[in-house]
């Protein structure tokens, strides 16, 4: 008798344990549910709402526009001025992504591999752009141009070079979190005990096992200067980027009529240009997240010993 109350108790013991812990899965998964549902809400909404202005033809005190129209969405992409805004921001948020892949890997690979000591260097100058104001870099940059090379002030090239300035950090960040993920250190003395060179060792064996690395710094170099508007205002005025244009239209919205509305039709165009670049990233690092985080490398070999 003794032996089944205790049998039994255990048994009932087992069976409260087993309902709270299905009590706090569930509200674990409400939880989540409701955290996720209220960040869809909260990024959602605002872009429903540039949507429907978009098409709207006059939006005052109803709930919903008066009338819908795609008149602006007409204008808008046949505007040749708006055509040339977004060639050139996408021109420029590309060479800059270009550039700043191009300077980072060579030196983040080197402060690692071959010289830690230019190493704290290298992070006080990914860390300057966050510690000086964009304007404060424009203005910068003009003064030095202005002395060295006064020719290319106000030029293409100079606004690639301020938007390669501050767009560094986010690449060098990715790329040397990729570097310490992958432990290129010992790929890199593997590859060169195989009888591979410098070279052949940086892109046959560092640069496929940085990749994730290297796209994610990418797209956020890509989104950086896309957006940039303080350096282009004053290094590029002579060019129409998208965020210069978007200025111009919200300063011009009492003598241009539709020019709100013409301006959600381009951020909507933005931020579709940007959504699909990130969907690209997602799908091209797809099961490689784990690799951008510092130690992953060795948890997986340990993993698989």
């Amino acid at each position: 008798m003794a032996v089944e109350a205790g049998s039994s108790a255990v048994t009932k013991s087992r069976a409260a344990a087993s309902v709270r812990s299905s009590d706090r899965k569930s509200v674990g998964r409400v939880g989540r549910a409701v955290f996720f549902g209220f960040a869809l809400f909260y990024f959602c909404v605002p872009m429903a709402a540039v949507l429907i202005y978009s098409f709207a033809t006059r939006w005052t005190a109803n709930v919903l526009p008066d009338g819908y129209t795609l008149d602006w969405w007409r204008a808008t992409l046949a505007d040749p001025r708006i055509q040339s805004a977004f060639f050139t921001s996408i021109s420029l948020a590309s060479l800059t992504a270009i550039l700043d892949i191009a300077v980072v890997v060579p030196a983040a690979y080197w402060s690692r591999v071959r010289n830690a000591r230019i190493r704290p260097v290298v992070e006080v100058a990914a860390a300057v752009p966050f510690a000086l104001p964009y304007v404060v870099i424009a203005f910068g940059l003009m003064q030095f141009s202005g002395v060295v090379a006064p020719q290319f002030q106000g030029t293409f090239p100079l606004l690639v070079a301020g938007h390669s300035a501050i767009a560094f950090p986010f690449v060098y960040w990715a790329v040397d979190g990729a570097m310490a993920a992958a432990g290129i250190e010992r790929l890199t003395e593997t590859a060169e005990a195989c009888g591979a060179s410098p070279y052949q060792a940086l892109m046959r064996v560092v640069l496929p096992n940085i990749s994730a690395g290297l796209v994610t710094g990418g797209l956020l170099s890509f989104a950086a200067s896309f957006g940039e508007f303080a350096m282009a205002q004053i290094i590029g005025r002579s060019l129409d980027t998208v965020p210069l244009w978007s200025a111009e239209m919200i300063r011009s919205y009492t003598d241009t009529a539709g020019s709100y509305n013409r301006l959600a039709v381009v951020t909507l165009l933005t931020f579709a240009v940007l959504f699909v670049l990130s969907a690209l990233v997602v799908y091209w690092n797809r099961g490689q997240t784990v690799r951008l985080l510092p130690g992953a490398g060795a948890s997986d070999q340990g993993g698989r010993q």
